[in-house]
């Protein structure tokens, strides 16, 4: 019994000295570690040739597609002059997800009626992506940080486009957007701080 009231003496005494000199590490929630939470996006710096062929013909096909159809569309939900650069850096996923839940919404429509053998390999990589991403959207909850200005206006732009623009008008701004998304804003979130 004398060497473990000889260990538990040793133990508090190094806690007092490690309190004393701020020296006790400091717990991170593994929530809020990115690794912990399953977000691992640089494997999309950049999709494979494969991917990226499947890519170009499901554009191709759209565009044929919106031509035979001719739309006019006044306004455009994913304008060019957005840039994730913009914003901080927790900040591009979640503007990243809320514009590839929309892309899946809308080229969804659009495999189900009339390009579903092209959109097919297109909508599993997205979903793959989607999936991926999720994980690295902090969770909505009060403790959490709330959409503002720049991001809360994206976002806001996203949900009135889907209430209000027509069809025809999403499908011509999503293909429009189409590689934007694949190359520029994924290789954007996937390089996180470096991404300048």
């Amino acid at each position: 019994t004398g060497l473990a009231v000889c260990c538990a003496l040793v133990l508090m005494l190094m806690t007092t000295v490690l309190t004393s000199t701020g020296a006790v590490p400091v717990i991170t929630p593994l929530a809020t570690l990115l690794g912990a939470r399953g977000c691992d996006m640089a494997q999309f710096k950049s999709l494979s040739p494969q991917e990226m062929k499947a890519f170009r013909r499901a554009k191709a096909a759209l565009e044929e597609s919106l031509l035979l159809r001719n739309r006019s569309c006044s306004s455009h939900p994913l304008p060019r002059t957005r840039d994730l650069r913009q914003l901080q850096v927790w900040e591009r996923p979640v503007a990243l997800e809320a514009e590839l839940a929309l892309t899946l919404k809308v080229l969804g429509t659009v495999a189900n009626s009339t390009l579903g053998d092209i959109l097919d390999q297109p909508l599993r990589t997205l979903r793959h992506i989607h999936s991926k991403l999720r994980a690295c959207v902090p969770a909505q909850s009060t403790a959490g940080p709330r959409p503002r200005g720049r991001l809360r206006q994206w976002l806001h732009r996203l949900q009135e486009a889907e209430k209000k623009e027509s069809r025809g008008c999403l499908e011509a701004s999503v293909t429009l957007n189409l590689f934007r998304l694949l190359v520029r804003d994924l290789r954007c979130v996937a390089d996180g701080d470096l991404c300048v």
